[in-house]
């Protein structure tokens, strides 16, 4: 598969969260406890890959959305949280994550979350459909309304898991997301607390575990577009060699802003070799390094002839 818009095939995630920590509303008002509320808009399809862990599985929140609808579904009724005369009944497994004291990433599927949990599925939906767009930089819009949109929804998503991510003993789940959203604001250009912010999720995370996979790309990732392209070396590689394909077009990325061409083409030659199917894009960004001197990959990307 080769690296071009996808078919932007999300399953919406329903709009009730009924749980005992924070959530958003689209109205300014919402309390922390009101439930998510978002109406998903008519998006142009993503410019990234929607799984960077393997360009040719279906995304990761589907994934979830997929394993939690062939759990066993254990039925709850509640009261209406809008009218309190009225009942529902819960027949829908949720994405369920710890709030705290969870240093490992915990999943679980659930029809409402318990105490010190979330449903973070209308969350993971919504990140999903930011990331598709500006997960590096500069981000990828046609339509400059349908940026404003999910400017204005990021701030509000930010803002409840940075409630959540202070927590001393925040998840390592919380504080994860919380990273990914403080990189996207960075990457929409929503100020400079976002980019502090997300180097302190980023130490903290790592602190936790080293090793993970995805910490490890993004911080290499936004470490390189930020200038720090030196300090994302080690990230990168352990990416790379933890199986992240997109870490290889990352580092490749990081290589050309260091002028180290050769290093570029050959990282580009060992993805080549790792995900044969990549193999035309490969030639085609070679050619561009060499020919060009392109400076960026996601730049290079944008090239027609690259979409095929």
């Amino acid at each position: 598969m080769t690296i071009k818009p996808l078919a932007y095939a999300l399953i919406a995630a329903s709009l009730l969260t009924a749980c005992s920590t924070t959530s958003i509303k689209s109205n300014k008002s919402a309390s922390n406890n009101d439930p998510i509320v978002y109406t998903e808009p008519e998006l142009s399809p993503p410019f990234y890959a929607l799984n960077p862990f393997n360009y040719n599985q279906p995304p990761v929140f589907e994934l979830e959305l997929k394993k939690a609808a062939a759990q066993p579904v254990t039925k709850l009724e509640v009261t209406d949280p809008n009218n309190p005369n009225q009942k529902l009944i819960l027949d829908t497994n949720k994405l369920i994550i710890p709030t705290i004291n969870s240093n490992n990433r915990t999943m679980k599927y659930a029809v409402l979350a318990g105490e010190n949990e979330i449903d973070i599925t209308s969350i993971d939906d919504f990140l999903q459909m930011v990331e598709g767009k500006a997960r590096h930089y500069p981000p990828q819009f046609t339509d400059r309304q349908e940026r404003k949109g999910l400017e204005s929804k990021l701030k509000e998503v930010s803002t409840q898991l940075d409630g959540l991510a202070s927590k001393d003993n925040a998840s390592f789940d919380i504080l994860i997301r919380a990273f990914k959203a403080s990189i996207l604001g960075r990457n929409l250009d929503l100020g400079s607390a976002y980019t502090t912010k997300s180097l302190t999720y980023a130490q903290r995370i790592l602190k936790i575990n080293k090793e993970d996979p995805e910490a490890n790309l993004w911080f290499g990732f936004s470490l390189s577009e930020g200038g720090g392209q030196k300090e994302a070396l080690p990230y990168l590689d352990k990416a790379m060699k933890a199986g992240v394909q997109e870490a290889y077009l990352s580092s490749a990325n990081n290589f050309i802003g260091m002028e180290q061409k050769k290093n570029a083409i050959q990282t580009l030659k060992n993805y080549k070799v790792k995900y044969p199917e990549e193999t035309e894009v490969v030639n085609r960004l070679i050619n561009e390094i060499e020919t060009q001197s392109r400076y960026n990959v996601w730049q290079v990307m944008k090239n027609p002839a690259l979409s095929k």
